[in-house]
C-alpha cells in the first residue's frame, strides 16, 4: 500500500498566501523524510480554498526541494490552458527528475478561470477527451489539433520526456463516462474525497473490467490523528468549516449563474464519516477496510484539517507509522501465502 499527502495549500483564516505555500513545502519535505510515498498538489484559481494556481510550478519546486518522494498533480485542470503547453512542462520535469512526477488531470469545475485564462465553457463541456489525447500525443511524437475543440498545426514537444511515452497520468473521475474515457486510454483514476467506498469501489471495478487489468488508482481523502477517535473528530469538526466556508464560497461560475453553496459543517461531517479520523489504530483499520472494499492500494490524504501545524505534523508522523504497520501486515500475509 502506498500512502501520500494531498496538499491543497489552504489559506486558513488569518494566514497569508506565503504562509500557506510555505506550509505546503514544509509538509512535503517532512513527508519525504518520514518515508511516505507521494505528495499530490491541488490547483485552484482565484479562491482561498487553495492558493496554488499551477500544480506543475509547485511540483517543480518540490522536486528540487526533496531527494526521493513522488510528486503528483491532483489535478492539473486541462480546460484552463493548453494541453500541449502542459505536456511541455511535464516533459521538462520528467527530464529533470526522472520517474518522480505523476500528472493527474481533470476537467475541473465550471468556474470563471475558464473564460479568464482558459478555453472557455465549450472546452469544459465537450473538449476533455480531445484535450487528453493531445496531451498524450505530444509525448509520443508530433501532434496536431484537428478539432473540433482544439485546432493547431503539427508540433513536436521539446524536450521529450525521459520516461518513454511520458510520465504516468491519472484521471480524476466522478462519473461513469469519465471512468470509461480513462479506461479506454489505460489511464488509472484519481477518486475524490466526497465519494464513499461503495461508489469508489464501483468505479474501480468498472475501470478494471473495461481496461482488462487492475489499475493503480488513487483514493483521495482526509486524515487526522489524536489520542482518541472522539478527540480527533471533535478537532476536525471545530476547525475545518472555518476554512471550507470561505474557500468554497469563492468559486464563481463562468456563466455568471447563481450556485447552491455546499454547507461547510455538513460537508465536514460527511468527510469525517468517510475517511480515517481517529487514533493511529483507527487510521490503519480504516485504510485496510477501504482497500478491501474498493481495491484501492494508493491513498492521498489531506492532513491540514485543523489549521494547526503542530497537529498536522503529528498526523504526518502517524501516517508514516501507519504505512509501516500496513507494510508489515502485507509482508506477514505474503509469508503466510508462501508457506
Amino acid at each position: 500500500m502506498r500512502l501520500g499527502l494531498f496538499l491543497v495549500s489552504p489559506q486558513w483564516p488569518g494566514r497569508s498566501h506565503g504562509e500557506a505555500l510555505a506550509e505546503t513545502v514544509r509538509l512535503a519535505v517532512l513527508a519525504d523524510r518520514r518515508g511516505l510515498d507521494d505528495v499530490w498538489l491541488a490547483e485552484h484559481h482565484f479562491v482561498s480554498y487553495g492558493v496554488c494556481p499551477s500544480a506543475t510550478t509547485l511540483a517543480a519546486h518540490l522536486l528540487a526541494a526533496t531527494p526521493r518522494i513522488g510528486v503528483g498533480t491532483a489535478v492539473s485542470v486541462l480546460p484552463v490552458g493548453h494541453p500541449v503547453a502542459l505536456a511541455e512542462q511535464a516533459a521538462m520535469l520528467d527530464q529533470l527528475a526522472p520517474g518522480r512526477l505523476t500528472l493527474g488531470v481533470g476537467r475541473g469545475g465550471p468556474w470563471r478561470e475558464l473564460v479568464v485564462q482558459g478555453g472557455g465553457t465549450a472546452r469544459f463541456e465537450r473538449g476533455f477527451a480531445e484535450e487528453l489525447d493531445a496531451l498524450l500525443g505530444a509525448w509520443r511524437g508530433p501532434v496536431a489539433g484537428e478539432g473540433p475543440t482544439l485546432t493547431f498545426p503539427e508540433v513536436g514537444v521539446v524536450p521529450c520526456p525521459a520516461t518513454p511515452g511520458g510520465p504516468p497520468v491519472r484521471v480524476a473521475a466522478t462519473s461513469a463516462a469519465t471512468v470509461d474515457l480513462a479506461a479506454d486510454r489505460d489511464l488509472p483514476l484519481l477518486l475524490g474525497m466526497h465519494a464513499d467506498d461503495a461508489e469508489r469501489g464501483a468505479m474501480v471495478r468498472r475501470w478494471d473490467a473495461r481496461a482488462g487489468r487492475a489499475g493503480e488508482h488513487v483514493g483521495v481523502g482526509i486524515a487526522h490523528v489524536a489520542s482518541t477517535r472522539a478527540a480527533a473528530q471533535r478537532a476536525v469538526r471545530a476547525a475545518l468549516p472555518t476554512w471550507l466556508g470561505p474557500g468554497l464560497a469563492g468559486h464563481v461560475r463562468a456563466d455568471g449563474a447563481p450556485r447552491t453553496l455546499r454547507d461547510p459543517v455538513a460537508y465536514t461531517d460527511l468527510l469525517c464519516g468517510l475517511h480515517p479520523v481517529g487514533t493511529v489504530d483507527d487510521l490503519a483499520e480504516h485504510l485496510e477496510g477501504t482497500a478491501a472494499a474498493t481495491g484501492l492500494r494508493r491513498f492521498a490524504l489531506m492532513v491540514q484539517t485543523t489549521g494547526d501545524p503542530a497537529r498536522t505534523t503529528e498526523t504526518v508522523e502517524a501516517l508514516a507509522h501507519v504505512r509501516d504497520l500496513l507494510s508489515d501486515s502485507s509482508e506477514d500475509h505474503a509469508r503466510g501465502v508462501r508457506r
